[in-house]
């Protein structure tokens, strides 16, 4: 049996596919496995509970207590391929409320994830052009600061269109403590990248906090990018994931902004409720017509299960209570404690841990391992603990002289204590023994 083009680029081994492939084989295996490696989100008892409270809810008509709400109505039928008209007033009322935007209803898409809506955007955004003189272009996605999300790497229909700058690494404290560095935007290789200059950009695009590393780019860092992005005549993409207002794993200041130039991605997903596969997309009313006509072709409609359980907690500010007050508390205990643990187990090895300013992760960096972290991937997963090598986190640049890309993993926090523990030590005993090896 032969596939095409595009059957073949999604068929061929990708960093996303072992990934979840790996984390399946992990779920299903007889044996323990300490799972540090996905970007499931913690179990997290008040999360859940309010859950499942709003979720017994839907069945029942607040007056009657029949089993005919308006809820359970909607998910019987078709949305329009826009999403949830409910659930898109209820986000045009909160970000209004709490933000000021001047939203309506043309500003707000709803996709099955925010995967789904990233496909859409680098798809709209990147690939090939036709430009003023009826002439051909191909247009590159621009990452400002690699390394970025493994899961931007193969959603285009075409090749890869990526640009991507590669960060300054500053040296820095945290709590008082050496052994931290973080990524900062090199504004002047992005500036001078010839694709951007020469028109071959289609947009900009950002997770904040960074899905690796849990970096925050700063205001300044975010007013710069925004500043370019209008100067060339493009949007810029932001990626609130694990960001504002829910469910809000950030830690360091730092404000939300949006204008019509600026696309902003939100999900349901770090809340709790992956399995919804329910993104948001806050954009101009091109935009959002663009994306609706795409979730007609691909979708029909978005789920509407993740809107029925999320409306009324957005109409009363329940979600943003429960990221502030309980889902952001207990990731930044987790960073804590994973930080204690990984210090405790390499103090004295050349470990250098990214500064935890938000997201499920932890990103560590062992400065001139003996090996790459794709084998300390293997040779930790022979041992039942899950990570993410570092290779597969820097789309639209050539690492294979990059050094740095291949001595970082990333490390997710999002387990129980035990878990982390017992992962931590693991990571701990197998490259205490590659630098003692090597000496």
């Amino acid at each position: 049996m032969k596939f095409s083009k595009f059957g073949q680029k999604f068929t061929q081994p990708t960093g996303i596919s072992q990934l979840m492939d790996d984390l399946g084989d992990a779920l299903k295996s007889d044996q323990p496995v300490n799972m540090l490696g996905g970007g499931n989100p913690a179990k997290i008892d008040a999360v859940n509970e309010l859950f499942l409270e709003t979720y017994k809810a839907l069945g029942n008509d607040n007056d009657t207590g029949e089993a005919n709400s308006s809820a359970i109505i909607s998910m019987a039928n078709y949305s329009n391929p826009q999403g949830d008209a409910g659930f898109i007033d209820a986000l045009v009322g909160f970000f209004n409320r709490h933000y000021d935007w001047n939203l309506t209803s043309e500003n707000i898409a709803l996709t099955n994830g925010s995967q789904n809506a990233f496909f859409y955007l680098f798809n709209l955004f990147g690939g090939a052009f036709t430009n003023e003189q009826n002439q051909s272009v191909d247009k590159s996605i621009l990452l400002p600061l690699t390394p970025e999300y493994i899961g931007y790497s193969d959603v285009h229909v075409e090749g890869k269109h990526f640009a991507a700058v590669l960060p300054h690494i500053d040296e820095v404290t945290h709590e008082g403590e050496e052994g931290f560095f973080k990524y900062r935007v090199d504004f002047e290789a992005l500036e001078n990248l010839p694709a951007l200059k020469e028109g071959r950009i289609g947009a900009i695009c950002c997770s904040r906090p960074t899905n690796p590393t849990g970096n925050v780019l700063t205001d300044d860092e975010m007013a710069h990018l925004a500043e370019i992005a209008k100067r060339y005549e493009i949007p810029l993409i932001i990626d609130n994931a694990y960001g504002m207002p829910f469910p809000n794993i950030i830690y360091s200041d730092a404000q939300l902004s949006w204008d019509n130039n600026t696309i902003l991605c939100f999900s349901l997903s770090k809340i709790g409720l992956p399995g919804m596969r329910t993104g948001i997309i806050v954009a101009d009313a091109k935009v959002i017509e663009a994306v609706s006509a795409m979730n007609a072709v691909v979708n029909l409609a978005p789920t509407r299960f993740g809107a029925a359980i999320a409306t009324p907690l957005v109409n009363d500010d329940r979600i943003k209570q429960l990221a502030d007050n309980e889902i952001k508390p207990f990731y930044q205990k987790q960073a804590t404690l994973a930080v204690k643990l990984l210090k405790d187990a390499l103090g004295d090895y050349p470990l250098m841990i990214h500064k935890p300013e938000g997201a499920i992760f932890l990103w560590l960096w062992f400065k001139d391992l003996p090996i790459s972290t794709l084998e300390l991937y293997e040779r930790l997963k022979e041992k039942g603990t899950l990570i993410v090598p570092s290779e597969y986190f820097f789309p639209g640049v050539d690492v294979s002289d990059y050094q740095h890309a291949h001595e970082c993993i990333r490390m997710s926090i999002a387990a129980d204590e035990q878990t982390l523990t017992d992962g931590i030590r693991v990571i701990g005993e197998v490259v205490r023994e590659l630098y003692d090896s090597a000496k």
